[in-house]
This record gives C-alpha cells, structure tokens and sequence, in this order.
C-alpha cells in the first residue's frame, strides 16, 4: 500500500530532506519510478541555488510552501524537478536527479525513445522528467494531493546512502549535498 507523503515530510531543510527521499516513489501519468539519487539546495547563502540572490519571478516557488514542485527549464532544452523543503519564505528544494523505472515502463519507452535500456531512462534530471511526463505545468502545485506526488510504498531507503558533492555545477562543489542510493545502476553518475 503507498501512502503519498504528508506536507511536515518536507518541512525540513532540503540536507535534511534529500537523503529521507531516496527510496520514495515519484508518480505521474500512471507511470512511476524510485528516487536512487538527489542533491539538496538552499537559498541565500548556497551560490548554487537558483535562490542565491533572493525571489525572482523564475525561483518564487522555492520561497513558498514545502512540499510543491519547483519545476524549471534549463539550457533552453531540458525541464528539471526539485521538491520544495524547509519553511515557507526561507528557499529550499531538492533536486531529483535519477530514478529507476517501477510502472508504466512502456509510457517512458515512447517519451524517451532514444533510451538504449530501460536503465537509461530516468539516469539524469532531464531525462527523469521526460519519462515521467513532467514539464513547467507542475510548477508549484502540489506534490502531497496533485497531479503529480511522491509517495512510500513501504520500500526502504538506503541505511547509509552515498555522500558527495554536488554535480553539474561551478560554484558550491565543495558542499557534500548529493546523496545516491549506493551502486544503483540508475544514477546520473558515479564519483
């Protein structure tokens, strides 16, 4: 039986939320694939977050409440999902960066059909949001009771997850914020 999340999950700080949530379930256009890799960001204070500098009219879903999805479009190509966490006013999210397929396989197939192996499929945060179907319309709903939602089907999460830096960026790299779930074939890369 999966039990979506409830808001307090995701009211913490994304450090804290982020390794809480491998393991967790995305789920979207009845298609669904487990979190096995996500990095944490802050606002003021993280020189990687999209937040750094403070609300803009692109980052104003981070300063709102937890538990929505931050949905962006990057590179001009790509959408990528993060999970709002920590107080409403203070930015926060985590990143989901790589999933492994559970249902709806077939649907992820037909979106991602340059994908060699069904492993390929969500390895990455663009790739991940075109197998799941999500794109800027989930921006800033709710990720507890809408469209899209993470739940817990009773699948633990790693006991001790992997820790490293942060990947795929410039400034910040020193911070220890991504958390993968260990030798999962599913990651976007392996350090």
């Amino acid at each position: 039986m999966s039990e979506r999340l409830p808001q307090g999950f995701f009211a913490e700080d994304p450090t804290v939320v982020a390794p809480r949530l491998l393991g967790k379930l995305v789920v979207h256009r009845r298609r669904a694939a487990r979190i096995v890799e996500v990095e944490a960001y802050r606002g003021v204070g993280d020189p990687a977050s999209h937040a750094a500098r403070g609300p803009t009219p692109r980052n104003a879903t981070m300063f709102g409440p937890p538990g929505r999805w931050y949905v962006y479009f990057t590179y001009g190509m790509h959408w990528c999902a993060n999970l709002v966490c920590g107080p409403e006013g203070e930015a926060g999210a985590v990143l989901l960066r790589a999933a492994a397929p559970v249902r709806g396989v077939a649907a992820m197939r037909a979106a991602r059909a340059t994908a060699r192996r069904d492993v390929e499929l969500c390895q990455g945060p663009a790739r991940l949001c075109v197998a799941l179907g999500i794109d800027g319309s989930l921006d800033g709903t709710d990720a507890v009771s809408g469209r899209a939602v993470v739940v817990d089907d009773g699948v633990a999460g790693p006991e001790q997850p992997v820790t490293t830096p942060r990947i795929g960026i410039s400034r910040g790299t020193d911070l220890l914020w991504r958390w993968t779930v260990p030798d999962d074939p599913h990651l976007s890369r392996r350090r």
